[in-house]
Order: C-alpha cells, then structure tokens, then sequence
C-alpha cells in the first residue's frame, strides 16, 4: 500500500524478484492508496491535531484501501504490517519468521509526517523498522522487506542453498566471495578454493564466516551459541592463529622425576628472582626447595611443561587435601574435601608472556574432572598482581584469605584464595 506504486512496481519487477514475479513462484502488487479516497481531490493527507510541521495521512483512504485488499486475500495468513522507525528492527530472523508463519503480507507505507494512530491502533498488526534512522517515506523499506522475504520463497532461487549460507542466516556473515580471473592487481585467489576438495571448501568458507562475524560484527560474534564442535574448533584456530609468535609455542607435560629436580630449581630461582624484582615478598626464604620437588616427584604430584624438549616450567598439582585451606577469612565455594590444588607454578624466564601458565591450569582442570573432584582452588600473594590477574581471567571466584605458613615460611604468609568449580 502506497503513495508511490510505479516507482516501487519498476524496482521489484526487475532481477531475481521480477522473474520469480513473471514465472509465479511470487505475487506482488503495488496498490496506490490515493485511489479510495473519498472527495474529489483524492485528498490522502490533512493537517495534524495540535498544530505542528507537515501532514499527516488520513485512515479513512488507507482503511479503505486494506479493506479491499484483504477482501481479495481471502482465506490466506495475512500480516498487515506499518514500516516505521518505531516498529521492531528487522533482520534475517525476523524475515524468517515472516516467511514461516504467513502467506500473504501487507505492507503499508507511511509519508509526510505519518499516518493517523487511530488506523494503526485499529488495522496494523506489527510496525517494523529497518533502523534507527527516518526516511522520507515507508517504500524504501517495505521494498526491502518485499526482496528479503520473497527470495526465501521456494521457486525464486536456484536452490535453498542460495540464503543459507549468506549472511545473518545463522547469526554469522558471509565468507568471501571470487571469481576469474585467478590473480588480479597482484592478488590471488586463496590456494583452498582451487583444490577441489569440496570438504576443504566448505571448512574454509565455515572458518572465514567466523573470523569475518568476529572481526566485522563483534557484536553479533559475541550473541552467538557455538554448538558444533567444528565451529568451536575452528574458534580456537583463529585465535590461536592470532597469538604473537611466542604465545603459539607447544608445550608438552609430563610428571616430573628425580632427574629433573635440578633443572626445575633452575626454573624456581628464576622465579624467586623475579618475584623479588617485582617487589613480591614470596618465595624469599628458601621455598621451594630440593626437599619439597623430591616429595611432589614421589607423590606423583610434580608436573614438567617442555618445549622442544627444553624445561619450560613446572607445577604441582595435588588431589590431598592441603591444611592450609582449612581455615579461611571468607568462605570457599564447596564444603569438605573433594577438591584439588594447584602449587607451585612457576614459568622459565625465556618462556614467560607465553600460554604455559594456562596449561598448566588447564591440565589441573582436566585431572581434577577426571578423578571426580568438585573443584581446583590455588592461592597467591596479594602482590602477585599477574598471577591474580591469571586466576580472575581462567574463571577462578575470589573466596579470601588464607595463611600459609605451615608450607612457606615467608614474612608475609597471608594469601589470596582462588576456586573454580569444574
């Protein structure tokens, strides 16, 4: 329904739209509202009520118009929808929606200052809006509207393949698009799309439709429900693909033997020194030392991180319940002691700014999950800004403050308690 039905049939009548028009597979009228007025005129519009710029359309032609459209629908689902800056946004889901439940839509477009509230309070079912902006008129965005829904009409495109894949269909953008020839101004088509492999298509168009959503539409990136595993996969690589060059080194663990004790106490005075020229009064008295390593070695407990069959760092990770916790000023997130704990982790100096103090976390999860635990705790010195930092960031939940002492006889022994629920 409009003010303007030649101009809006010339655009829909052409391309995708005008052939699926021609052949059937759609119906599209643009009925001209000026035609039901009642006066010789064909007046269509009056002064507002109270004064103010502009016109505003009167109901009577637009409730005559919808009268005959509707008489002429017949018994067919129809929505009559106002296109407004006021209605809902519309987007691909809201389309869908509109192509489900519906087989007939009527689509009212507004001009000069609006229509008259009486016929939308009385005749309109849902206002819709293609944005937070005004237009001069509603036809714009009704053609809008008329193309996205109709090409998902069986019969316009080619194959239901055709809007699947594009974007918003799932929350996700398109992938890149190329066609011959097959270098142009210096640039190629990516090596994936000429291999012929129809499998390494597809994950490469998947894993560019993620990465685009992530990089052009964060805000979309960030609603969506991953629930495929390939997807989650290819999450993770784009990531990981991402990281500065030293984030991207493999670390292999393995538990930890007598052999390594040296080693690792390498690892721990790098550490000490550290921690003293960050101001952080904690391992500054002898903790940890060769006594401590060999009994982690002997409980099982003493985890090596390697890389490239270089010792990169170490942690313990302990299933026994450990004295310390007991007492707490706060409260722990799980009572008893069905909880695991991580100690003494600690980063070489060449390795440190990598990902290895989140896999040493990570593997503490896992063995934790596997052996039935409720949660893994760990505490830090107050002034261990980094490893605090650490604990928020992998989801760990403050709980307070514990004493140490009895494992790490420091001038300071009062420690920030950390759990996470796994």
């Amino acid at each position: 329904m409009t003010l303007f039905p030649d101009s809006m049939s010339a655009v829909l009548g052409e391309s995708i739209i005008g052939r699926a028009k021609k052949k059937g597979a759609v119906d599209i009228n643009c009925v001209q509202i000026r035609d039901y007025t009642e006066n010789k005129q064909m007046q269509v519009d009056d002064y507002p009520y109270g004064g103010g710029w502009g016109l505003v359309m009167m109901a009577q032609p637009l409730k005559s118009c919808l009268d005959d459209v509707m008489r002429r629908a017949g018994q067919r689902r129809s929505r009559v929808i106002y296109m407004s800056p006021q209605g809902k946004p519309f987007n691909q889901e809201e389309a869908k929606r509109l192509r489900r439940d519906y087989d007939h839509l009527v689509l009212v477009c507004g001009h000069y200052e609006g229509v008259d509230e009486r016929f939308i309070e009385e005749c309109v079912d849902e206002e819709l809006s293609l944005g937070d902006f005004v237009l001069t008129g509603g036809e714009i965005a009704a053609m809008a509207v008329a193309d996205c829904v109709c090409r998902m009409v069986p019969g316009v495109l080619a194959d239901e393949e055709c809007y699947t894949g594009e974007s918003h269909w799932d929350g996700l953008l398109e992938y890149p698009q190329y066609t011959r020839p097959e270098v142009w101004e210096g640039r190629a088509v990516p090596g994936e799309l000429l291999t012929g492999d129809h499998a390494l298509v597809a994950r490469w168009r998947r894993k560019k439709q993620l990465e685009r959503t992530m990089d052009k539409r964060p805000d979309m990136f960030e609603k969506l429900q991953l629930t495929s595993k390939e997807d989650k996969r290819l999450v993770e690589e784009i990531k990981y693909e991402r990281l500065p060059e030293k984030m991207k080194l493999k670390f292999e663990p393995r538990r930890s033997t007598n052999e390594d004790v040296p080693g690792i106490m390498g690892i721990v005075r790098q550490a000490q020194r550290y921690l003293r020229e960050s101001g952080i009064d904690q391992w500054q008295d002898g903790y940890p030392n060769e006594a401590v390593l060999y009994s982690d070695v002997e409980s099982g407990r003493g985890w090596v991180f390697e890389c490239g069959g270089e010792l990169a760092g170490y942690v313990c990770i302990s299933m026994d319940v450990e004295a310390s916790y007991a007492q707490i000023e706060g409260r722990w997130l799980t009572e008893g002691d069905n909880y695991a704990v991580v100690h003494r982790s600690m980063v070489g100096d060449k390795y440190r700014g990598s990902r290895l103090a989140t896999e040493m976390f990570s593997l503490a999860f896992d063995l934790a999950a596997g052996l039935g635990k409720a949660s893994v705790r760990v505490d830090t010195h107050r002034d261990n800004k980094a490893m605090n930092r650490l604990a928020q960031k992998l989801g760990f939940t403050y709980c307070g403050e514990v004493d140490v002492s009895l494992m790490d006889p420091c001038r300071d022994p009062k420690r920030n308690a950390y759990e996470k629920l796994v």
